[in-house]
């Protein structure tokens, strides 16, 4: 039996959340997670894109994956999303810091197995990813949605830590000649480049 995860915040806790719908907030935003597992004593983790349905965070890769067969096969994992806000210089290193909002999800995933709803939720990710898309594509072979696995981790056990605003200087440098303030940081999305066979 696994143990539950522990997710209390030993340090900085007031940077902690328990808010259901700022973990969703989280997910959203994001294009991109790490999911960590160990199999056999060996700590691994994994880039992966991501999706959101309902309670549940969206996984999918090969049906060959290693990753993504022990998964289904009920692999403990923690799924990791991290938003970075802005860079937050103080007048010294040991207190500059960065603006920031992470989600980290415990539990074990579900396989999406239905082929009605395998189809749904992988056209919910890929909207996800790029709102609308789904709708241009054409439909999935069922080749291709048995090459695919498609998981669910329930958004149940979690932990939310975060940071914003400006820099806590020491009383003793606010008057030390440096700069001090926040840099925004943001991901963006640049002009579209045709495919080669367009």
């Amino acid at each position: 039996m696994t143990a539950k995860a522990d997710t209390r915040l030993r340090r900085l806790p007031e940077r902690g959340s328990t808010d259901f719908k700022l973990a969703c907030d989280i997910i959203d935003e994001a294009k991109i997670c790490h999911v960590g597992f160990t199999l056999e004593d060996q700590p691994y983790v994994i880039p992966m894109a991501l999706g959101r349905d309902g309670n549940s965070l969206l996984l999918h890769g090969s049906a060959v994956s290693r990753l993504m067969k022990n998964l289904a096969d009920g692999l403990p994992c923690c799924v990791t999303v991290t938003h970075l806000d802005g860079m937050v210089l103080a007048r010294s290193a040991f207190h500059s810091s960065m603006n920031y909002r992470s989600l980290m999800v415990f539990g074990k995933a579900a396989e999406v197995a239905e082929v009605a709803e395998k189809e749904r939720a992988l056209n919910t990710l890929v909207d996800h990813l790029v709102p609308g898309r789904s709708a241009e594509l054409r439909a999935s072979t069922i080749k291709e949605l048995n090459a695919t696995t498609l998981l669910a981790l329930p958004i149940e056990t979690f932990s939310i830590k975060t940071r914003s605003g400006p820099p806590n200087d020491a009383a003793s440098d606010l008057n030390a000649p440096v700069w001090a303030g926040v840099i925004p940081m943001q991901l963006v999305a640049g002009t579209p480049e045709d495919a080669p066979n367009h």
